[in-house]
């Protein structure tokens, strides 16, 4: 699996064999996140994420790279459609993200849409970077970890 850098946007697109409900768990819960968000290239910290579930409520995570430079990342959410659609924009870079599970057969396909990215992130870096993040999502839901259900 890979990204797709087109222009100012980065498409990845997976399909996961979990329910909508579990896929949307992961996205949405402390102990989700901190599963898989930092991919193959960093740590987060299970207690470092704060997740307020709402539009304008934000979530915020540090991660933490293998030399151990930590960076604070925050997001404030602009749509919340369990267990289909969330949206969310990251204030620093004006980022915004779409993340789009349908459910397919016995699983769903998952879409991230990335648009506005800054000039320093239509690399090739980045995509792999969303890449693993979502082979990270994948592990993790391959193996059945529990998420908080908070």
């Amino acid at each position: 699996m890979s990204a797709r850098l087109r222009g100012d946007e980065l498409i990845a697109r997976r399909w996961l064999a979990a329910s909508p409900e579990r896929v949307w768990t992961a996205f949405t819960t402390p102990a989700g996140i901190a599963a898989f968000w930092g991919g193959a290239h960093a740590v987060v910290p299970p207690g470092s994420v704060a997740v307020d579930l709402r539009p304008g409520g934000e979530f915020a995570l540090d991660t933490r790279a293998p030399g151990g430079a930590t960076r604070r990342l925050r997001f404030v959410y602009v749509s919340v459609a369990p267990p289909r659609e969330l949206v969310f924009d990251e204030p620093v870079t004006g980022l915004r993200s779409t993340v789009t599970i349908r459910p397919d057969g016995d699983g769903v396909e998952l879409t991230v849409h990335q648009r506005g990215l800054p000039p320093e992130l239509r690399t090739t870096r980045a995509a792999n970077g969303l890449a693993s993040i979502l082979e990270a999502l994948t592990i993790h839901l391959r193996n059945g970890e529990a998420d908080d259900p908070a």
